[in-house]
C-alpha cells in the first residue's frame, strides 16, 4: 500500500456539506444493536442488571473456562423473533449460531457467539416517515432490513490515564466482564441508496423509529445512554452522475466504506453520517482514497477519528458452534409469538394523540423528547395527560437539558410522577412544594410521599394559623395594604410573599391571595 493510499486524512479540512453533496452521493449501512431485557445472560444465568460493582455478574460459561457448556436463552429467542416479526422479516426455520473469531480483549474466551450464514430472521423492511420540509408535510423512506440476528455482547473496557479515555495514551486498562454474554440482537440494513442529502435524516429517523418498536416490544429499555442500543454507521461515497435515485446513478459502484462505531445518541447518528459524507468528500477531492476501516465518534467535537483496519467476514473465520445446538422454532410458536405483537407506534400514536386531547404540535413536542411511553406509562399510573405533559416536558425536561442527557436518564419513575401529581391534585402539596419533593425522589430520598413526609412538605390546612399570618403581615404592612384597597391589586403580591415566607412556603398561594383581598374587602 503507498503512503498516500495509507493515510487516514483524519488532518483533512471537510468539504462544506452542500458540496460534497454536489459532487458524491452517500451510501449507507446501519447496523443496530440492542441488548434484550432478559433477567439472565445469552448462554449462562448470570445476571443482567446493570450498574452492579465490576466482575460480580459471571460464571465459568460467560468467562470461557474450559468444560463450562452454553444454554441457549429460550426468552432471548423469543424477543428476536418477536422482533423480527415486527419488522416484517421471514423467521428461519432453522437457525445456527457460529463462533466469530477475532482478538477480543473484552471476552476471556476470545471469540464471539453470533450468528453468521444462517441468521434467525432475515428480509425485513421499515418505514419511516421524514419531513418534505415543506410546512408540515412528511414523506415515506422505506429502508430495506437484510437480517437481525442474536449473539452476545462483549465486556466494557475503561482505559485509564489517557486524556481522551480512549487505548491512545492510556497508562492501563481495567475490564469488567459483567457485560459480557448479555444477549444482543444485530439489525442489519440493506445499503440505503437513493437517500441523497436526506441520508443523515434517514439515519437518524430510522435509528429512532427502532428504538419506538423496542421500547413497544418491551424487548428492550433501548437507553442509547448507557448503551443497551447503540448504532454502527456504515457510509461510502460515490460520485453523482445523475440525480440520486436514477437508474443512470444506481448502477455507479459503491465506493470504499467507513464504519463509525458505537454512536449512541439520536443526534449523534444524524451528526456522525453527516461529518463522514463531508470528510469523505473532502478526501476523495484530494485525490486521496477512502480506507475501509473502523471510526471512533467524538462527541465534543463532532468529528470522526480512525480506529483500525475494518476486517471483512472471511477474517473472522467462522465456524459453527460446536456447543449449541440450533435454533428451529415450530409455526405454531412462532404464531403464538406473533400474537403477543403490540399495536404499531405509528397507530399508537395516533390513538393516543386522540385519547389525550393533545394538538399536533404538542405531540410533536413529546416525540421529539422522546417522552411518548413515559407519559403513557404515567396516564396508565393515574395521572392526567395534562399533568404528565406538564411534568415529563417542562421541569424534567428542563433539567435534562442542563445535564445534557435525555428524559429516560433519570432515576424516576412514571409511577413517581402520577404520586407526585396526586399530592398536587389532593391538595397536600403546591408545584412548589412538589418541585422540592422531585429534587428529593431524584437524589434517591424515596418516592414522592416518603419525600413529602421526611422534609416535613403539606400545605398548612389550618386556616386560623393562615388567617393570623395574614393578619399579622396585613398589620405590619399598612401601606401596601392602602394601596390594595385603593385598587393596585397587584401591590397584593407583596404581602403574598411575606404570607408565604411566614408559612415557611406551607401555603397554597392562590389561597393566601384570596384571604388577603377578602380581609382588605377588595374584590379580584
Amino acid at each position: 500500500m503507498s503512503t498516500t493510499e495509507s493515510r487516514t486524512y483524519d488532518d483533512i479540512e471537510p468539504l462544506d456539506l452542500d458540496a460534497a453533496l454536489e459532487a458524491y452521493d452517500p451510501v449507507m449501512g446501519l447496523e443496530v444493536h440492542v441488548e434484550l431485557s432478559t433477567n439472565s445472560k445469552m448462554f449462562c444465568s448470570c445476571s443482567t442488571e446493570f450498574g452492579a460493582a465490576p466482575n460480580t455478574h459471571v460464571c465459568p460459561v460467560c468467562l470461557g473456562l474450559p468444560g463450562a457448556l452454553p444454554v441457549v436463552n429460550a426468552a432471548a429467542v423469543d424477543s428476536a423473533i418477536r422482533i423480527g416479526l415486527a419488522l416484517g422479516c421471514e423467521v428461519a426455520p432453522h437457525s445456527r449460531f457460529a463462533r466469530k473469531n477475532y482478538f477480543y480483549p473484552d471476552m476471556t474466551k476470545n471469540f464471539q457467539t453470533s450468528q453468521y450464514d444462517e441468521p434467525i430472521v432475515h428480509d425485513g423492511h421499515l418505514d419511516i416517515e421524514i419531513p418534505t420540509g415543506v410546512g408540515d408535510e412528511t414523506e415515506t423512506f422505506r429502508v430495506e432490513i437484510e437480517r437481525a440476528h442474536m449473539e452476545e455482547d462483549a465486556g466494557k473496557l475503561t482505559h485509564v490515564g489517557g486524556a481522551t479515555g480512549r487505548i491512545q495514551g492510556a497508562g492501563h486498562s481495567l475490564i469488567d466482564y459483567n457485560r459480557a454474554g448479555i444477549p444482543l440482537i444485530e439489525i442489519v440494513t440493506k445499503p440505503i441508496v437513493g437517500a441523497g442529502a436526506r441520508a443523515p435524516q434517514i439515519a437518524r429517523a430510522y435509528v429512532a423509529a427502532l428504538r419506538e418498536i423496542m421500547q413497544a416490544l418491551r424487548v428492550s429499555d433501548a437507553r442509547m445512554e448507557q448503551g443497551s442500543l447503540r448504532c454502527d454507521v456504515n457510509l461510502s461515497l460515490r460520485p453523482r452522475v445523475g440525480e440520486a435515485s436514477s437508474a443512470e446513478q444506481l448502477a455507479v459502484p459503491l465506493g470504499t466504506r467507513t464504519e463509525t462505531k458505537n454512536v449512541n445518541s439520536l443526534r449523534s447518528v444524524e451528526a456522525a453520517a453527516t461529518f463522514e459524507i463531508r470528510r469523505q468528500a473532502a478526501v476523495l477531492a484530494a485525490g486521496g482514497s477512502i480506507i475501509q476501516e473502523t471510526r471512533h465518534w467524538h462527541e465534543d467535537s463532532g468529528q470522526t477519528t480512525s480506529g483500525r483496519p475494518k476486517s471483512d467476514a472471511d477474517d473472522y473465520r467462522y465456524f459453527p458452534e460446536p456447543d449449541l445446538v440450533p435454533v428451529a422454532p415450530s409455526l405454531e410458536h412462532i404464531e403464538q409469538l406473533r400474537a403477543t405483537l403490540p399495536e404499531p407506534p405509528a397507530a399508537r400514536r395516533k390513538r393516543l394523540q386522540g385519547e389525550w386531547g393533545y394538538s399536533d404540535l404538542e405531540m410533536r413536542d413529546v416525540l421529539g423528547s422522546g417522552a411518548l411511553n413515559l407519559i403513557a406509562d404515567t396516564v396508565d399510573a393515574g395521572a392526567s395527560p395534562a399533568a404528565a405533559k406538564k411534568w415529563w416536558l417542562g421541569e424534567i425536561a428542563r433539567r435534562a437539558k442542563a445535564e445534557g442527557v435525555e428524559l429516560t436518564a433519570f432515576s424516576i419513575e412514571p409511577a413517581h410522577i402520577a404520586e407526585l401529581d396526586g399530592l398536587v391534585h389532593s391538595g397536600r402539596l403546591t408545584d412548589a412544594m412538589a418541585r422540592q419533593v422531585l429534587d428529593g425522589v431524584l437524589a434517591g430520598e424515596g418516592s414522592p410521599e416518603a419525600v413529602a413526609d421526611a422534609r416535613g412538605l403539606q400545605v398548612v390546612s389550618d386556616d386560623g394559623a393562615l388567617s393570623a399570618a395574614v393578619e399579622a403581615v396585613i398589620a405590619r404592612n399598612e401601606a401596601i395594604a392602602q394601596k390594595v384597597r385603593g385598587g393596585k391589586v397587584a401591590a397584593a403580591g407583596a404581602l403574598i410573599g411575606q404570607v408565604m415566607k411566614e408559612m415557611k412556603g406551607n401555603a397554597d398561594a392562590a389561597k393566601v391571595r384570596a384571604l388577603i383581598l377578602e380581609r382588605l374587602g377588595v374584590e379580584d
